[in-house]
Parts: C-alpha cells; structure tokens; sequence
C-alpha cells in the first residue's frame, strides 16, 4: 500500500527565534510532494500534486498564520528540552 506522512522540523543554530527555521515536509509513498519553510514563508510543491496543494494552502490566511507562528510556538518552545537532553 501507500503511505502518506508529514515530517516535521525544527533546526536551530541557537535558542533565539532568528536562530530557528521550521520545515514542514508532506510524502506520499516516499516522495516529498509539498513543504513549509519559515525561511521561505510560504509552500512549495514539488510535484503536480504538491503544487495544486501549495497554492490552495498559500491562499488560505488560517493556515498561513498557523504556519508562520509555528517557529515560535512549536520550535522555541520545545528547544530548552532538546538542549537539556543532548
């Protein structure tokens, strides 16, 4: 069968919100069809698939808001536990 998943990301050269990009990737059945960068702040679509998405989530502000805030309320807020366990 095929398998759809979402990976979720957060790499951070320090604990300041400058310091962090989210990443937020969508497969299907092994290949990244679409992905949110806070780099970027917006989707892109890497296949037909993935673009039709891209635009449709691009144009939604709900769902841009909710992506744009999650450097912060995702990625800051949880980097003082990943620093304490390494």
């Amino acid at each position: 069968g095929f398998m759809e998943y979402y990976v979720w990301r957060c790499d951070f050269n320090s604990t300041e919100l400058k310091g962090i990009e989210f990443t937020l990737s969508y497969y299907y059945n092994k290949i990244e069809y679409a992905r949110f960068s806070s780099s970027v702040g917006e989707y892109v679509g890497f296949t037909k698939f993935g673009v039709y998405n891209a635009d449709r989530w691009n144009k939604d502000p709900a769902e841009m808001a909710t992506r744009r805030a999650e450097k912060e309320t995702y990625c800051q807020h949880n980097i003082g536990v990943w620093y304490s366990n390494v």
